[in-house]
Formats: C-alpha cells, sequence, structure tokens
C-alpha cells in the first residue's frame, strides 16, 4: 500500500473511484488490509473496486480457519459470508453498500490478464521472486499490465530482480527501488509513464469517467430495471420509458420464473456465461429477499438429465473441474428425497439455482435504485435520435418523450425496429405458463394429479416446475417460435400438464391431458421471449449502421452513447443482474464484471462480422 502511496492518493481532489489489480489473491490479507484503511478515511470516500487473481483459491471453510485472530474480524465475516463457489469465473463480491467491490478471477494468471476490462490505478505485483514463480514475470504479462495501466497509475512488489525491473520499463512504466522491510533489503516501485499510448478499441473508447451521469433506458423489465439500478450504484440517474403503465408488464411480468447455470462437456462460452450469470442472480435474488421481502428461494435447483448416466455425468463434472458447490450429478433416488417427487432418472442439483418472482425483483431494482431511477409508462417510443450530443425518443406526434447523453435499448425485439437493423437478429418465441390454485388443507388434488406433491425446490427438464407459492402450484412452459396468438389455449396448457407428468417420470397423453384441462380449469400467462440465433444476448455498446465488418468485433466502430441490453430469451431472471452490471461498466468505464471473451460472444457487433 505505501509503495503505491495509499491511502494518500485516495484523498486527491475529484477522486471519486479508484481500482486495484492484485496478480495473487492467497489469504487475502492485501485486501483485507486496504478495505480496512479505505474504512478509516473520512467521509466522502472514492469507490474502490479490487480485483484480484487467484490460482489456487482457498475454501471458505479454511479461510475461516486461518483467520480466525484476524485483526478486522467484521470484514472477514462479511467476505465469508459472500465467498463464491471455486468456479474460473470472475466473481463479483459487493461491501459497504457497494462501495467496495472485490472482483476475484479464479485461475491462472496468464490466461486472466489478457481478460481483464479495467483501468487500473495500482498494481499489486505478486511477491514471488521470478525464480520460484518464472511464468509469472514473463514479458507479455508486463505488457499487459501497461494495457490495463490508467494514467498515472503505479505499481510496487517485493520483487527486485532485474527482470522485473526490465519487464515493468518494457510496459511503459518508469521504475526506482526503495527500501524493504521485514528483512528485505530492496523493494520495487514504478510509475506509469508511456512514450506512447495506443488507442483503445472501439468499444472501450469513450466511456463517461464521471462521478455522475444521466442515461435514457427503454424498456422496464427484468433487463431495464436492472441496468437502472446498476448505474445507480455508480451515481447515475436514469429514466426508464416504456408503453405499459407498470414495471415488468411484458416477459418480465410471470408470477415466478427460474434461476440456475449450465453444464456442458467442453465448459464452452454458454456454459461460462450462464455460469457467471445465474451465480450473480443467486446474490441479487438472496439479497433482495433479505431486504425487500420478495418471493424467492435460493436452495437449489434439480435439472434431470435424459440423455446421460449418473457414472458420466460424474466423469464430466470430474474433468470440468466443476465443484458441488455450484453443481454435482446425483441418482434419482438422491433427486427423489430432495424434491420430495418420484424422480425416475439421474439429475444435476444446481446448487445456487432457484426460483423468483421477477416482477418483485424488477421493482427490488428499482427501489434500491431509489430517486436516481424514474420510471415513466404508458408511453410508446416512435423514434430515437442523437442531436448535440443528446440521444432524444419521440412519440408518433414528434413529442420528445426524453433525452440524455446515453440511450440503453432494454425493450426487447422492439430495440430492432428502433434501429431499423435487418436481418433475423431477434425472433419472438411464444411461451404460455399454467398454474393451478393448490388444495386446502386435508384435501387432495383432482384427478389426473391425485397423487401430487408440490416440489421442494424447481424441478426442470422437459418443462418444470415450482415449490407452492400463494396457494398456487405453477408449472410450464411451451415454446413456440414465430407464434403471435395473444390467448390462453387449452392446448398449451395440456402440453404443459404432460410436461408436469414426465417430469414426476409418468405419462399423460394428449388427450387425457386435454380431458384434465376442462376439468381442472388451469390459470396462466403468455409471453414473448425474444431470442438470437445463437442463443446469446445482446449486452454491449451498438454498432455504427455503416460500419464495416471486422476481423474481430473489438474493432467495429460504435455510435456513441448507444447501448443494448436484449435478446435475455427465456434466461432474463438469469442473466439480468449481471447484464445490467456489464452495461453500466462499459458505460462508466468502470471494470467490467465479464471477461474479454465472454463479452465479445454477447457483443451486438457479432451479427455484422458474420452478416447476419
Amino acid at each position: 500500500m505505501a509503495g503505491n502511496q495509499l491511502p494518500t492518493r485516495w484523498q486527491e481532489p475529484g477522486r471519486h473511484h479508484f481500482v486495484i489489480l492484485e496478480t495473487g489473491f492467497g489469504l487475502g490479507n492485501n485486501f483485507l488490509a486496504t478495505w480496512q484503511a479505505w474504512r478509516a478515511l473520512p467521509q466522502p470516500r472514492p469507490a474502490l473496486d479490487f480485483i484480484s487473481i487467484e490460482r489456487h483459491p482457498f475454501t471458505r471453510a479454511d479461510l475461516t480457519l486461518v483467520h480466525a485472530q484476524s485483526p478486522c474480524p467484521d470484514q472477514v465475516q462479511q467476505l465469508l459470508a459472500q465467498w463464491p463457489p471455486l468456479t474460473c469465473n470472475l466473481h463479483t463480491l459487493r461491501f459497504e453498500r457497494g462501495q467496495v467491490r472485490l472482483l476475484l478471477a479464479l485461475g491462472d494468471a496468464l490466461e486472466w490478464l489478457p481478460e481483464l476490462l479495467a483501468r487500473v490505478d495500482a498494481f499489486y505485483l505478486d511477491g514471488f521472486a521470478p525464480d520460484r514463480n518464472p511464468e509469472l514475470w514473463q514479458i507479455k504479462v508486463f505488457k499487459t499490465l501497461g494495457r490495463l495501466a490508467a494514467p498515472n497509475a503505479t505499481a510496487a512488489t517485493w520483487s527486485a530482480a532485474r527482470v522485473v525491473r526490465e519487464g515493468l520499463l518494457t510496459a511503459g512504466f518508469s521504475v526506482k527501488m526503495a527500501p524493504g522491510w521485514g528483512g528485505k533489503r530492496d523493494i520495487t516501485l514504478a510509475h506509469y509513464a508511456p512514450r506512447f499510448t495506443p488507442r483503445p478499441s472501439p468499444r472501450l473508447a469513450s466511456p463517461l469517467l464521471s462521478a455522475q451521469g444521466s442515461a435514457l433506458i427503454i424498456g422496464a423489465g427484468l433487463a431495464g430495471c436492472a441496468t437502472a439500478r446498476s448505474l445507480a450504484r455508480l451515481g447515475w440517474h436514469s429514466t426508464l420509458l416504456d408503453r405499459a403503465v407498470q414495471p415488468a408488464s411484458e416477459a418480465s411480468g410471470n408470477p415466478a420464473g427460474i434461476f440456475h447455470g449450465l453444464v456442458h462437456g467442453q465448459d464452452g462460452t454458454h456454459s461460462r456465461i450462464f455460469r457467471a450469470a445465474a451465480l450473480y442472480a443467486a446474490q441479487e435474488v438472496r439479497r433482495a429477499m433479505a431486504e425487500q421481502g420478495i418471493q424467492g428461494q435460493v436452495q437449489g435447483l434439480l435439472r434431470l438429465e435424459w440423455q446421460k448416466n449418473l457414472e458420466t455425468m460424474l466423469d464430466g463434472l470430474k474433468q470440468g473441474g466443476l465443484p458441488a458447490e455450484y453443481v454435482r450429478a446425483c441418482s434419482a433416488e438422491e433427486a427423489s428425497a430432495l424434491s420430495g417427487w418420484p424422480v425416475a432418472t439421474s439429475a444435476w442439483i444446481f446448487t445456487e439455482g432457484g426460483w423468483v418472482a421477477p416482477a418483485e425483483l424488477c421493482r427490488a431494482y428499482l427501489n434500491e435504485a431509489g430517486e436516481c431511477a424514474r420510471f415513466v409508462g404508458g408511453v410508446s417510443v416512435a423514434t430515437i435520435d442523437r442531436h448535440a450530443g443528446q440521444w432524444c425518443a419521440f412519440d408518433r406526434e414528434g413529442n420528445m418523450l426524453g433525452q440524455a447523453p446515453v440511450l440503453v435499448l432494454a425493450n426487447a425485439g422492439d430495440a430492432m425496429r428502433l434501429l431499423a437493423w435487418p436481418g433475423t437478429r431477434l425472433h419472438p418465441v411464444r411461451g404460455q405458463i399454467s398454474w393451478l390454485d393448490t388444495p386446502a388443507h386435508g384435501q387432495a388434488w383432482p384427478w389426473p394429479l391425485q397423487d401430487l406433491q408440490s416440489p421442494r425446490v424447481p424441478v426442470v427438464g422437459a418443462g418444470y416446475a415450482l415449490p407452492s407459492f400463494q396457494g398456487v402450484q405453477l408449472f410450464g412452459a411451451t415454446s413456440q417460435a414465430h407464434d403471435a396468438e395473444p390467448g390462453l389455449r387449452n392446448a398449451d396448457h395440456a402440453i404443459n400438464l404432460q410436461h408436469l407428468y414426465r417430469l414426476q417420470g409418468r405419462h399423460l397423453n394428449p388427450e387425457q391431458a386435454l380431458c384434465a384441462v376442462h376439468a381442472l380449469l388451469p390459470k396462466g400467462r403468455v409471453a414473448w421471449r425474444w431470442t438470437t440465433p445463437d442463443k446469446l444476448p445482446i449486452i454491449g455498446p451498438a454498432p455504427r449502421p455503416e460500419a464495416p465488418a471486422q476481423d474481430h468485433v473489438r474493432l467495429t466502430e460504435r455510435e456513441p452513447g448507444l447501448f443494448l441490453c436484449v435478446g435475455l430469451g427465456s434466461r432474463g431472471i438469469s442473466l439480468s443482474a449481471l447484464a445490467g452490471e456489464t452495461v453500466a461498466a462499459l458505460i462508466t468505464g468502470r471494470p467490467c464484471p465479464l471477461e474479454s471473451s465472454l463479452l465479445d460472444a454477447i457483443d451486438p457487433a457479432r451479427f455484422q462480422k458474420h452478416g447476419l
């Protein structure tokens, strides 16, 4: 800390935000000491982002043991309470009402450093000497540090080896030796002073690095409300425009929905994105349940496996290195015991999965944003335009509905109309859910559900079923592309009943299901989920329509101040929190909670590259 002139630099005039990058988290002592020093500062304090990489992270139990006599027990307990499943992801932990963030990258530093998107003010470089850990002192590592360095960034390391000094010089740092302590004769200090600063990629070229700003958000479903909340955490104000009179009135308006990750054999892009998103969603749902009392459950989710046997599942988990704190494979017997259902097949247990009422989650996002978010409902945006550095939204009569230097389109398929984008980037999928009133105490379900018990946790497979809540049993859902029928259909209720039966290892033929619908008279809801050809969301800065296709999406020229957060499909609950944080980070220049390669995969410019 002293080598980076901390905490003095935190008190510089105009300093609203500070970023530290550490190349080895270890036991977390540097983070805890830095957080403690930050706490000791008088108000106002700059927001602190602490990025740390760790290849061999400790378990929560080990950290509990080694920090039993910590001089900062309060911080230790908060760290332990949020300690994530040890998956190879960029985990975001929030403290001090979001004023302190720990972005914990679990994995090899050589792989993680090129993936980070941040402007770093101070580097804590791993103290192991080059002869002990030569991989961390390669020239490409130093060049990456130079890419990440903010103007006037500093670095400090215990190592005084020549290769370390020369590497820092090559990366644009000036270097000096300083007296060490604790038996160390010399340490190395550095200051970023490059002769040449390369242009950033167009995707990151113009963040609005101000303590406060304003944004116009079109769409007040999960994506829009999450984005407004994330911007509010950074001191920004947002106006949300929506054609409905209440937030979360369309696809986000279902009574309840599920969230969970994925398991794929190769742990590819989809698995990594949805794992990161689901873990982030679990944090946010827990917080909203505890602080605002919304309906939900984060006690695990059971996904039935119809294709693989248990042995194959266990082998896949072993090869992928996914911990049981995230997912584990279980037999039909264990799945039955967990769910309270007669499950007939092996299953995945997503430990951090669950269900939540999405409309309540939207309201929780807006409540947290407070006065920083203003909702304007019952307005239809006909056109958008940019003039004099401001994005403006107009109705059909040409009346301005709102303006701001930043515009976020979070209005699903309607974003394509406003952008006048050609092609098939988004298409609607109709989904109908069903629910039944649960019988009164002591009474049984009518035929053909006479032996039905509500599952203890969400069960997913061919459709899904939720635990009973507010006196209803919810299940579904159909999935029909290019189907514009808005009304409820008995045939779709019948499909959902068949799904419900199959989840219990039973069979209900179509004729029986339709008869049951007429007997049970289920209620339901229809909504459209907008999805992309590659089943990934569209999140990030919008490309210029006339921009030529580039070999890499990062090189595509962008529309200044225009961002998209759409295409969340059937995974809006899972994706929305991380999507909102990602958009807010790209707008403001704060460290991105998603690594570069995954950001490439969801970049709006990917469609120009592939000509869609």
